[in-house]
């Protein structure tokens, strides 16, 4: 009987640790995996959500998430579309614990520089935010002309005009590192025509 007692209690202790390896294995893989989720796959696994986006010049959008590039990510706030750049946010709030990766057909996500490429053929009229500390930020409305590697060059008109040589005020070179968002009534059906 004390044998057989002995040996219970054996069993039982070895279940224990087996039981505790097992979890401790479980938690490290689950570190594993969420170490290498990306903000663009909890971007991705975000598509359709209605999120809050924090900028860097003090602005919010409180919009739906319509799409997430490389590193950049579209958004509609009621009748208003916004292209934002990745490095233009700081926080986001709202995204979920959804992450999904790229699909295998596509191997580089596409760059900020190709969305404001098919802006730049869709001749949209856009209002530009820049990244300054001022008030309500620096805005500029006008039509992308030429679309760089790091930098656009937009011709200023005044709202409503089409871009002619007659009504461009000026054309502003912007690096992208001072975008912060691109707003426009047609940014979205633009960039769906382009993928």
């Amino acid at each position: 009987m004390r044998w057989d007692s002995l040996f219970d209690d054996l069993e039982a202790q070895f279940s224990a640790e087996r039981a505790l390896e097992v979890e401790t294995e479980i938690t490290e893989r689950a570190r594993v995996e969420l170490a290498a989720i990306e903000l663009g796959d909890r971007l991705r696994g975000a598509a359709g959500a209605d999120i809050k986006v924090f900028l860097t010049d003090g602005s919010i959008i409180h919009g739906l998430l319509r799409h997430a590039g490389g590193d950049w990510l579209a958004l509609s706030e009621g009748s208003r579309e916004y292209l934002v750049p990745l490095a233009a946010v700081l926080s986001f709030q709202g995204l979920g614990r959804l992450a999904l990766k790229p699909a295998v057909r596509m191997r580089l996500p596409l760059g900020i520089a190709s969305a404001l490429r098919a802006l730049s053929r869709d001749r949209s009229e856009l209002e530009v935010h820049l990244n300054a500390q001022t008030g309500q930020g620096y805005k500029l409305q006008g039509v992308i002309d030429r679309v760089g590697r790091d930098h656009f060059d937009l011709a200023v008109v005044p709202h409503g005009e089409v871009r002619r040589e007659r009504n461009v005020a000026s054309v502003m070179t912007i690096p992208f590192t001072a975008l912060v968002a691109l707003c426009s009534l047609g940014i979205q059906d633009t960039l769906r025509g382009n993928r």
